[in-house]
């Protein structure tokens, strides 16, 4: 015999207990930031580019999914601040370029806007700029859809008066015009989807790899723009719930409204001793309601596996879910939700609630069928064929559709609690339309300003730091004699094996030519204020580049018989602008950093002589003969360096790329030249291009107190010293190691 409900959920209690359920409360926190002018919201000012990319692109939206384009006249169509681009629609092929321009120059701007970010050290610059191109866009779908009604309207009366013949069409439009009035929230709802995905595209795209490559992981706040409830006045949109959660009611008399089945919910989580022990109750089962996977957790989705003692008490937590639905009444609604959704395509004039108390109700269902009739004759068998449907679901069948409204529930529940927490930030976020209210903030130091690259002030292009790159070719004069002794051409020997392929590498990463040394090439990378590149993450890919086209043309060399190109790259960073002599119309170049990279990038006859036999999967290694205390001078001076195929980081370079991207640092356990040597690498994602990426490692390598005889080791000191990994194996071997490496600290 069952055991009455109230006794089952006490025995359910001791293993609810033991469940590992989350809590997740959304929300959004602006931190440091200062109010604007009115002393109360944040003052936003966003790219006039963006805005009216925007507005032409939302008011094209609403008359596509309006069936209205035609009626708005193209040559109508003005720039801001109206709605419309000064580019007259072109059917198809116009609208698709301009949702691809909507969506580069949105991804522009937030790319932009995360830079921004960057160099203020906090998240909040580019939360502030997600939350104001939102609201900017919710503003636009109210006042663009007056604006094409307007323009509909006008169109209507054109062909109105007594002079009018074509009373046909007249009534077309009349027809369309009113259908565009009732059919509003519609409407509204497929424009805020489209946007919706068009800013998921680029989030998945572009601004996660980006974020994580400039700032490491995202702070919880950024899953609320992943929300399909963001551009719903509510939340409550049947179309939505249906498609994407589950369809309840919307009226006060719907036993299966949200607030109802939250409160039958609730009270089932109380009963089962679910958040018994907070302090907060109501607190805490709020925020079990707004994890998802707790459903998967309380009643595993609807399909238990009660061969295990955790199923089992799954099965049971289960049935007292199905019992509680059966209750209060509501299971039956609960089942037509999910089988009124295949309708709703089918019988498109019958709004979604009716269909689904059709399901359930006899009398509903000859209402919904009369409506069919009137509606050209639609056939009612889909209808029926639901309604058996519902009536058949009994046993397993019963459970599995309960279970799997707890988990569409919660997931409801979750998104329209982030839109909540999306909305009373919104409020604290003031988007600025007005050239003198910018003004105003701007005076007071209170503007946030998020514009696209072309729109930066020139004054930001001002040259704050450079990094130099020197890529030396060793030995070239015995190369080139070898060449010569068997009729071959050095020069274009050299040219199509080195100086062609880094020609071709230098518009990719920015890079300039600083001069041609014969054998050697040094490259600037030049850091502007204002500017978002990543400028040692940069060089660090461009050096990777060469050294992997090098080290690819010596194995054809190899096959062919041809000598090979002995490489050393040496990457400097100076935190200032370079200094420039004038020869003629020339500009010469005057920086440390040139005197620097010519350091990293060199190669001691000793240290080659002694590595040269031996394997090792590094190809930079700096050692130090001599103690500090017998030195003189510069200590860098009476360094050994080796470098073959190899990029040496100056300290300086490195510490700037730990600001410019995310590093996640792992101790190795790998043989390497002397025992005891610890292996630290550090790994992260260079932005090169949009949505672009370059992985590098960065080994730490301690130098070393050797003999300089015969190059033993004598002890380890403080120092260090920064390679570029360019062998693959390094590569291969961190990511085989990336689930047991150790973190390498600070």
């Amino acid at each position: 015999m069952a055991l009455p409900f109230f006794e089952r959920s006490t025995n359910l209690g001791e293993f609810v207990r033991g469940l590992d359920l989350a809590g997740y409360s959304p929300a959004i926190a602006l931190d440091g930031l200062v109010v604007g002018v009115d002393n109360v919201r944040y003052d936003v000012y966003l790219s006039p580019r963006f805005t009216e990319v925007a507005r032409a692109h939302v008011a094209r939206l609403i008359a596509h999914y309006g069936n209205v384009a035609d009626m708005v006249v193209p040559d109508a169509f003005t720039a801001a601040p109206q709605a419309w681009s000064t580019r007259p629609p072109e059917k198809a092929k116009q609208a698709a370029g301009d949702a691809a321009e909507f969506k580069r120059v949105t991804a522009e701007l937030h790319l932009s806007a995360l830079h921004g970010a960057k160099a203020m050290g906090t998240h909040s610059i580019d939360l502030l700029a997600r939350l104001a191109a939102i609201k900017l866009l919710r503003i636009e779908l109210a006042t663009q859809f007056a604006e094409v009604l307007e323009r509909c309207r006008a169109k209507v009366k054109s062909f109105e008066g007594p002079r009018q013949t074509n009373v046909a069409k007249a009534m077309e439009l009349r027809e369309r015009f009113a259908r565009l009035q009732i059919t509003k929230r519609d409407i509204l709802r497929k424009v805020g989807e489209d946007l919706f995905q068009t800013l998921r595209e680029i989030e998945k795209e572009s601004l996660a790899r980006m974020r994580r490559s400039l700032m490491g992981e995202d702070p919880p706040a950024y899953e609320l723009f992943l929300n399909r409830l963001l551009f719903t006045e509510d939340g409550r949109d049947d179309q939505i719930k249906a498609e994407h959660y589950v369809m309840l009611g919307n009226f006060e008399h719907d036993p299966d409204r949200f607030q109802t089945m939250l409160e039958i919910t609730l009270s089932f989580l109380k009963s089962v001793g679910v958040g018994t022990d907070a302090a907060d109750i109501d607190a805490a089962l709020d925020a079990i309601l707004s994890a998802p996977e707790n459903a998967q957790e309380l009643v595993a989705g609807g399909t238990p596996d009660d061969s295990t003692a955790k199923g089992k008490g799954q099965k049971a937590l289960l049935a007292a879910w199905v019992e509680a639905l059966e209750r209060a009444g509501v299971m039956e609604y609960v089942i037509a939700g999910y089988e009124a959704v295949p309708l709703l395509a089918q019988y498109p004039p019958i709004n979604g609630q009716q269909l689904k108390n059709a399901l359930i109700s006899k009398s509903e269902r000859k209402r919904v069928e009369s409506l069919l009739h009137e509606h050209g004759r639609l056939s009612p068998d889909g209808l029926q064929h639901a309604v058996r449907k519902v009536a058949a679901c009994r046993g397993p069948e019963r459970a599995k559709m309960a279970g799997r409204f707890l988990s569409d529930f919660i997931r409801y529940h979750r998104d329209l609690r982030r839109l909540e927490a999306l909305n009373a930030v919104l409020d604290s976020v003031n988007v600025l339309l007005h050239e003198r209210m910018r003004e105003l903030s701007a005076i007071n130091n209170t503007l946030y300003e998020f514009l696209l690259v072309d729109e930066q002030r020139q004054g930001e292009e001002k040259i704050a730091h450079h990094v130099i790159l020197k890529a030396d070719i060793r030995d070239s004069t015995s190369l080139t004699r070898s060449l010569l002794e068997r009729g071959l051409n050095p020069a274009s020997y050299f040219s199509l094996n080195f100086y062609e392929p880094v020609n071709k590498l230098l518009p990719k990463y920015g890079a300039q030519k600083v001069f041609i040394e014969g054998d050697a090439v040094i490259l600037a990378l030049l850091g502007r204020e204002g500017e978002p590149a990543a400028t040692v993450g940069r060089a660090c890919g461009l050096a990777k580049e060469i050294a992997e086209i090098v080290r690819a043309y010596n194995e054809k060399s190899a096959a062919a018989g041809l000598p090979s190109l002995e490489l050393g790259i040496g990457v400097s960073f100076q935190d200032a602008p370079p200094m420039y002599l004038m020869d003629g119309n020339n500009r010469i170049m005057i920086s440390r950093a040139l005197n620097e990279s010519d350091r990293l990038s060199s190669c001691s006859k000793a240290a080659r002589r002694y590595f040269s036999g031996g394997a090792s999967l590094f190809n930079v290694y700096v050692l130090q003969t001599i103690q500090d205390e017998d030195t003189a001078g510069d200590p860098d001076e009476f360094l050994v360096r080796y470098n073959v195929g190899g990029v040496n980081l100056s300290a300086e370079a490195f510490a700037r790329l730990q600001q410019e991207i995310s590093l996640k640092g792992y101790t190795l356990d790998v043989p390497t030249l002397w025992a005891g040597e610890t292996v630290r690498l550090w790994a992260g994602l260079v932005p090169v291009a949009s949505g672009t990426f370059h992985r590098i490692i960065v080994r730490e390598g301690i130098v070393p107190h050797v003999d300089a005889r015969a190059f033993s080791l004598k002890q380890w000191t403080e120092r260090r010293y920064y390679e570029l990994c360019t062998n693959p194996s390094v590569y291969d071997l961190l990511s085989a190691a990336f689930a047991t490496a150790a973190p390498a600290g600070g």
